[in-house]
């Protein structure tokens, strides 16, 4: 536990004394004021057209929601392994007495917890509605619950693929092949035919999980498909890191 700690720490150290996450931070804020002002504007010139969508709703379906996922999922994590493996500071990690899974959860849990606190500031977004309409909190937390468990699942995805790459780029471009492309599957849901491929399609949909957990409503077999994802990404790095160790 204590090597797990240490990892803990230090990955989050680095992440906020280094330019990356401020950058992402400004730019990532910057997208979600201006979908937040965008939402508020369309609500306040249409109001008869929002019986059944309120803003908090309306904004988290957004389009500038899946654009965040996109652009700051694989940036966080692509220096993980990456980074340590580039500058020789990995070989000081491995000798180090701290297990491949301690090292692994560290690692992302640290880059979890950061995602997690850019979006923080965003609940200021709720506060301000809050005093001008009613809230539905239990809507606020499953939306919420969207964007952590699908954030979560590619920071994941952004993990394995630093642990398979040598440099920060290497590691960004997996990471945006592979979430980019499920978000394109996703996608199909609205272009397939109905069939087995449209079902596929709509069970890994970013935008249909955001849609449907913006409303409230908690599809039990989306929060597993996330879990499944962030469970087998992280497994296989492990395995790597464990690999390492044997060469």
């Amino acid at each position: 536990m204590s090597g797990f700690l240490a990892i803990f720490k230090r990955e989050l150290r680095s992440f906020w004394v280094t330019p990356l996450a401020w950058v992402l931070l400004v730019v990532f804020l910057l997208l979600q004021g201006i979908s937040f002002h965008l939402t508020v504007e369309h609500f306040a010139k249409f109001t008869t057209l929002s019986v059944d969508l309120g803003p908090i709703q309306g904004y988290f379906s957004s389009p500038f929601i899946p654009l965040s996922l996109l652009l700051v999922c694989p940036a966080l994590p692509m220096r993980l392994f990456a980074e340590e493996r580039r500058s020789g500071t990995m070989d000081s990690l491995l000798s180090a007495p701290v297990s491949a899974t301690s090292l692994v959860f560290g690692k992302y849990l640290a880059t979890f917890l950061t995602y997690g606190l850019m979006w923080l500031p965003t609940l200021l977004y709720v506060v301000i509605l809050r005093n001008v309409s009613a809230v539905d909190w239990a809507t606020v937390g499953s939306s919420y619950l969207a964007v952590l468990a699908i954030g979560g699942s590619y920071l994941a995805v952004g993990t394995v693929a630093s642990a398979m790459s040598k440099n920060q780029m290497t590691a960004l471009l997996l990471t945006l092949l592979v979430v980019f492309g499920l978000f394109l599957l996703g996608i199909g849901e609205r272009v397939f035919e109905a069939g087995a491929t449209q079902d596929l399609a709509a069970h890994v949909s970013m935008l249909a999980q955001m849609e449907e957990l913006s409303k409230g409503i908690i599809d039990s077999r989306r929060l597993v498909f996330d879990f499944s994802i962030t469970g087998l990404a992280l497994f296989f790095t492990v395995r790597i890191v464990d690999a390492w160790r044997w060469e």
